[in-house]
């Protein structure tokens, strides 16, 4: 018997811009004249990918186009792309909230989804009566819900406004309860999507654990979706990588954010900056090795050096220029700032010389975000991902470690017997 428990088989979704639904009245008409003559449906040749970068010639977008991929029970699985890539899309489908335009989805086992804030709850209903409606829509009978009820209850932390109408909750209690109740009814698959990026940091973490404890100790299926890299490799066993509606790569979880991170971030040691509507801002970075923008690896042993071009015809006293360090799941690691002198600020221009001491960055790759601003003020400039590099470590005394996650930065302990 096979254990796959989600079948997605040549599955797109298209939509027609400015309209509710799949357009106007007329069109549908036209549909269901093509149907009845056994013809195929005319608007499915037409259409584009839906790329929203760019100005494109039809009404008709491909949110998804040709998705393809099965998913086994137990697998914990991290769907990765950016805003408008068609991971929502595709969780809609696969909750069933929405149906596929083409192609076929088939799905072993209850699916119990967190897609965005309100997604089902009843607003005139106390969030007691929705756990019960929520947990009768997955079959489960009053006294398996009772068994439950306090658990969930006690996980969202809203004991307080259980028998008040949820349309007076919060955001961030919306997404607590609808995300306990999601969780702890038993579904089979369990579908989150970047919504729980409205609750605070500890009950983010708190999520995260509960659905490591619903995959690995009671075998269910896990789908997630969040920008989160960390988050994603953490939690996640398996990933798909999406872009304008079409699968990238479908792999590991850590072949999956290789390939998102190759696909979306810059990956150059030299950044030039050419906005001209921009007065003061950063110029230029380049990562410098051996006196050339480095274009290989830097050993362990290597001092790692960033020169910076910062223009501030303003020259607003108290300047500061700051430069951040992130690893590969884009968390920072450090982050140090310098404050522009009075001799600098004379001049339109400052060139800067920033060195990341040698024996510091641990294997690995890191990106490198620079800052222009006054504490307490609006940024003048701020870049993302201005430039890449790569940390190897050959032959030193923890080279022996290479492939194991022993973190980004070496601190020498001092090390006693007692």
């Amino acid at each position: 018997m096979s254990d796959v428990v989600i079948e997605v088989d040549k599955v797109s979704k298209q939509y027609k811009l400015g309209q509710v639904s799949t357009g106007t009245l007329s069109h549908d008409i036209n549909r269901w004249w093509y149907k009845v003559r056994g013809k195929e449906n005319p608007y499915l040749k037409i259409g584009e990918v839906n790329d929203r970068s760019k100005k494109g010639s039809s009404d008709y977008v491909w949110a998804l186009q040709d998705i393809d991929f099965d998913i086994k029970h137990g697998d914990v699985v991290g769907i990765i792309g950016r805003n408008g890539a068609g991971k929502s899309t595709l969780l809609k489908i696969l909750s069933r909230t929405t149906a596929p335009t083409l192609g076929t989805v088939r799905i072993k086992g209850r699916v119990a989804s967190l897609l965005e804030v309100g997604t089902g709850f009843h607003p005139e209903l106390s969030g007691r009566d929705n756990i019960f409606l929520n947990g009768a829509i997955l079959g489960m009978t009053k006294k398996e819900i009772e068994k439950k009820f306090d658990e969930i209850v006690d996980f969202a932390g809203v004991e307080r406004y259980i028998d008040t109408p949820v349309k007076r909750y919060s955001s961030g209690m919306y997404v607590r309860l609808a995300f306990a109740v999601a969780a702890h009814l038993e579904p089979e698959i369990l579908i989150v999507d970047e919504v729980l990026a409205v609750g605070d940091t500890e009950f983010q973490k708190k999520c995260l654990g509960k659905m490591k404890d619903v995959s690995i100790k009671e075998g269910r299926t896990v789908l997630f979706v969040s920008h989160n890299m960390a988050a994603v490799a953490n939690l996640c066993t398996k990933g798909i990588v999406m872009s304008n509606g079409s699968i990238l790569m479908d792999g590991t979880i850590n072949d999956a954010v290789r390939a998102y991170m190759q696909n979306n971030v810059a990956n150059s040691a030299h950044y030039i900056n050419s906005g001209e509507f921009i007065t003061d801002k950063i110029k230029e970075v380049k990562v410098i090795k051996d006196e050339k923008i480095a274009t290989n690896p830097f050993s362990f042993d290597n001092e790692i050096c960033l020169n910076l071009i910062i223009e501030h015809p303003s020259k607003v006293m108290g300047t500061h220029v700051g430069v951040a360090v992130l690893d590969k799941w884009h968390q920072k690691i450090f982050t140090d700032t310098y404050k522009l002198s009075e001799q600098q600020l004379a001049n339109a221009i400052t060139n800067l010389k920033v060195i990341i001491p040698a024996r510091t960055l641990l294997s690995g790759d890191y990106y490198i975000d620079v800052a222009l601003f006054v504490p307490g003020m609006a940024n003048f400039d701020y870049v993302q991902d201005a430039c890449s590099f790569e940390v190897e470590d050959l032959n030193s005394e923890l080279s022996i470690y290479n492939g194991a996650e022993i973190g980004n930065v070496w601190i020498k302990y001092k090390w006693q017997e007692l």
